[in-house]
């Protein structure tokens, strides 16, 4: 997150609406990333990300410049993620044994190559990627996204989560060897051994609608090309091949159509 300087804060809290508008714009994108890491669901993450927007503006007045301001941010996106009762309801409950047979169900050895092959692979390795980290609970989950995808180190991952460093250290590590465990052992991009590969999984992801043709929710990330990702994660040694495998998911920006609304909502200009 670009830092946000404290006299555009203090003027903020003063009520300035120039300033209110670009505390907004300086932090959208990064909280809308850290909503779809945790969430995977693009819906529940634009709602989610509406939400903490509202609430860090609301709060606003609370801080005090006693952290920096991206680490009081986060602090308040996560506890919105961890207590929102309707985001816990919605969570699909999976575990990575159910994922593991989900993804070795209806595999096909040697599917007919598409003209979009190319681009359907990457929506299904990003896909496939995200919802991964949905097999572990919200407090590991959060933990292993602070620490291993948006790189915040020890002690400020604790400070979002409000948690000693040693439970941090606890909770990421627990959160990463099984991350780990999953990966060297069933995602093909990962692993030569496992059953599941992208190619013989994206017949029966398309046929259950988990990948579609003319609604990708990763198009943005062509930039970023499948196989470019394959060869990246083929370079590294062991336990970094799942690391890579996870910060090859793009960071999407926060759609500006919600700007409007927030905007709206909390009487800013637009």
């Amino acid at each position: 997150m670009k830092a946000i300087s404290n006299e555009l804060i203090a003027a903020a809290q003063a009520g300035d609406q120039s300033a209110l508008e670009a505390v907004l714009i300086g932090i959208q994108d990064k909280m809308y990333q850290l909503s779809m890491r945790v969430l995977a669901n693009p819906d529940d993450a634009l709602e989610a990300t509406q939400e903490i927007l509202i609430l860090i503006l609301t709060k606003l007045s609370t801080f005090r410049g006693e952290s920096a301001f991206s680490t009081w941010a986060y602090r308040v996106a996560s506890n919105h993620l961890l207590g929102a009762k309707k985001l816990r309801d919605r969570d699909p409950g999976l575990t990575f044994d159910l994922f593991k047979a989900d993804l070795e169900t209806g595999l096909v050895a040697d599917p007919p190559t598409a003209p979009d092959e190319a681009l359907m692979l990457n929506e299904l390795r990003i896909s496939c990627t995200m919802a991964m980290l949905l097999c572990l609970d919200f407090n590991h989950r959060l933990a292993y996204v602070l620490g291993d995808i948006l790189e915040f180190d020890h002690v400020e991952a604790a400070a979002i989560l409000e948690i000693s460093p040693e439970n941090y250290r606890k909770r990421l590590s627990r959160a990463r060897k099984e991350v780990i465990a999953f990966t060297s052992t069933s995602c093909g991009v990962v692993s030569k051994t496992a059953k599941c590969n992208c190619r013989s999984r994206l017949p029966a992801a398309i046929a259950a609608g988990r990948v579609r043709r003319d609604a990708l929710a990763h198009a943005d990330a062509r930039q970023l090309s499948y196989q470019k990702v394959i060869d990246d994660v083929e370079t590294m040694v062991g336990d970094l091949k799942t690391l890579k495998l996870q910060r090859s998911v793009p960071e999407p920006a926060f759609p500006q159509n919600l700007l409007a609304q927030i905007a709206g909502i909390v009487s800013l200009p637009h």
